[in-house]
């Protein structure tokens, strides 16, 4: 076990700053004084940061750290820390790392024993979910789906029979087909398009999957948010029960099993194993 006291250490410091996803009035000011403290400041698109260090005064030009040129940038700053260098990294809006490039920098950063420090800030995923009007808790978050619908509609399998409410980002020009494999996949569940959170065209869109070819072109940004496998059954059954249950419903055994492994997160190994030691003591 390693422990890590952030602020009580004089080890140089590598900081993800949210950044706002619409609105240039949603940052923080302890986000604007890291900003201005930091040694050195790395940017998904360079371009984006400038104008939001313009827009706030901020003397500073920031370097480009983006998926084409993680690895090379990532060595870059470990040994800038090295140098007691303290760094920040954004991206283009919201949080750092969330469908966002960084994350190979925080592990390299956490296995030299710098210090990794998130600021707390914008990001779309929760602003998204709390306008929904669904479950908050618990959601999972899937971000982007692949980009090809045949491996789209193996993500969705994956997921299908997840309860938790679902939170997705997506690609404008993807919007329809991706909303038709969730269709394919989880049915005629209600969805929330959340648009353009936080700017002046915001835009709530509520709805049936069933409904995707309805849309409207849209534009901008957005997050889908789907609500969770609703189906329902006593959650006092065992697992065993639970399997039984599913075999009774018309599903074959290893179906049932996996139905099980994603609704409960066991996983499916250890419930094949818990089944079969049963029915063999019933067979006794």
């Amino acid at each position: 076990m390693i422990k890590s006291k952030n602020y009580q250490n004089e080890a140089a410091t590598l900081y993800l700053i949210p950044t706002p996803i619409g609105n240039l009035e949603d940052m923080t000011y302890r986000a604007l004084k890291i900003l201005k403290s930091v040694d050195i400041l790395y940017a998904e698109d360079t371009r984006v940061t400038k104008k939001l260090l313009s827009y706030y005064q901020i003397d500073k030009t920031p370097i480009s750290y983006h998926e084409h040129n993680e690895l090379k940038r990532a060595e870059e700053v470990i040994e800038q820390l090295k140098q007691g260098k303290n760094i920040g990294l954004v991206s283009d809006a919201g949080m750092p790392l969330l469908s966002d490039p960084g994350l190979i920098l925080v592990n390299e950063a956490i296995k030299n024993n710098f210090n990794v420090v998130s600021l707390p800030g914008a990001n779309a995923l929760l602003p998204g979910l709390l306008m929904s009007g669904f479950s908050t808790i618990p959601f999972t978050f899937i971000g982007f789906l692949e980009a090809k619908s045949n491996k789209r509609l193996s993500q969705l399998e994956r997921i299908k029979y997840y309860p938790e409410t679902l939170i997705f980002y997506e690609a404008i020009h993807r919007i329809k087909s991706t909303m038709k494999d969730m269709y394919e996949v989880l049915g005629d569940r209600k969805f929330v398009i959340a648009r353009e959170i936080s700017k002046a065209f915001e835009e709530i869109i509520r709805g049936n999957l069933g409904e995707y070819d309805e849309l409207d072109e849209l534009k901008g940004e957005l997050v889908i948010i789907v609500e969770g496998y609703l189906e329902t059954f006593d959650n006092s059954l065992s697992i065993v029960e639970q399997v039984d249950f599913f075999i009774a419903s018309g599903l074959r055994k290893t179906e049932a099993m996996k139905k099980v492994s994603e609704m409960t997160k066991i996983p499916k190994n250890i419930i094949y194993q818990e089944y079969l030691e049963k029915k063999i003591k019933e067979d006794k």
